[in-house]
């Protein structure tokens, strides 16, 4: 067996996802994570480590240009406090559009602007904790006044891990350079992660004086599985249109490239833009689902992900629905 921890997301209601981390703590996950979607990813935090003991949690990803850094570090440091340091911040940016359009934020060098989000963040908890004086000038953010009365003072769990998400170059190496994890994207594979992520991710660790072994890669696949033929196959339909959804963003076109499917990304683009989904599903063969999910009956799912990203990754998000089958002993 490899190291590889097992994670599990859970629902983003509070009271869900507190029942949920429970169980995925007495089935033998190694951490829980919450998304941000149509909710906020801090609020089922308490709940969760009210529930449980041991287990890691954190945020995957919560959106870091729609709150100051300031503000990001208030949550974080509280909740490093309430969970015993449990917590980990996963941060990520979200696109152009969702940014302007729907939060009315700015965007501006996001690869830059995240770098500056994630070196404030380390200097505010360097002052929380009593090291530093406030005092941190950048291109987009600067903090320079930190009373008494406002700061939160010391807590035994000061080194919050930042975990962040990338699918461009610079992001992948900024994780590198100066996070404690990478949060890739689910559009992804085995290869392209062995390929391209681990040796750029590598490339900033070098840059940070640091190893990748510094680095946790995180990965969160499309999972194929079922107890009968028929439910997987039910998984692999949806796993295909979910390829085909984000095969037609020339985003992760990259991706497709490495495995030689560049025409089909192209052909799912412009399929895309007539809202063609069934047809643009057809164009996903059985070899890009192989390629791109962990397949497997649930009782062998576990067995499945350490032999696909054992050595590749060293963390990957499995569904807790099925976790009992494969964690259970």
């Amino acid at each position: 067996m490899s190291d590889l921890r097992i994670d599990a997301m859970v629902p983003k209601l509070a009271n869900d996802s507190g029942e949920a981390a429970a169980r995925a703590e007495e089935l033998g996950f190694d951490g829980v994570w919450t998304p941000e979607m149509d909710n906020d990813a801090f609020l089922p935090h308490p709940v969760i480590a009210d529930r449980t003991e041991e287990i890691q949690q954190g945020t995957r990803i919560a959106l870091s240009f729609t709150r100051s850094p300031m503000a990001l570090a208030y949550t974080a440091w509280d909740l490093a406090q309430y969970t015993d340091g449990r917590f980990v911040l996963g941060l990520g940016t979200q696109v152009k559009g969702h940014n302007e359009r729907r939060f009315s934020v700015d965007w501006e060098s996001p690869g830059p602007r995240l770098r500056e989000v994630v070196e404030s963040l380390r200097h505010i908890f360097d002052v929380f904790q009593g090291e530093a004086d406030l005092d941190y000038e950048g291109d987009h953010y600067s903090f320079s006044l930190m009373t008494d009365n406002f700061n939160p003072g010391p807590i035994d769990h000061p080194d919050v891990p930042i975990y962040i998400a990338g699918v461009n170059e610079y992001n992948i190496r900024l994780a590198g350079e100066l996070c404690d994890g990478l949060d890739m994207h689910v559009f992804n594979t085995p290869g392209y992660t062995d390929d391209v992520i681990a040796p750029t991710v590598a490339e900033g660790a070098d840059r940070g004086e640091r190893s990748l072994e510094d680095v946790s890669l995180s990965a969160s696949p499309f999972v194929v599985t079922g107890e009968t033929e028929d439910e997987r196959e039910r998984s692999r339909r949806e796993v295909r249109r979910r390829i085909a959804f984000y095969g037609s963003t020339r985003t992760y076109h990259d991706v497709l490239e490495h495995h030689g499917w560049k025409s089909v990304g192209e052909e799912l683009h412009e399929l895309s833009k007539d809202g063609e989904w069934e047809e643009m599903a057809d164009l996903v063969t059985d070899e890009m689902v192989s390629t791109f999910a962990i397949e497997a009956p649930p009782e062998e799912l576990l067995a499945e992900a350490e032999a696909v990203y054992g050595g590749i990754a060293d963390r990957v998000v499995l569904p807790l629905d099925h976790g009992e089958a494969f964690l259970n002993e």
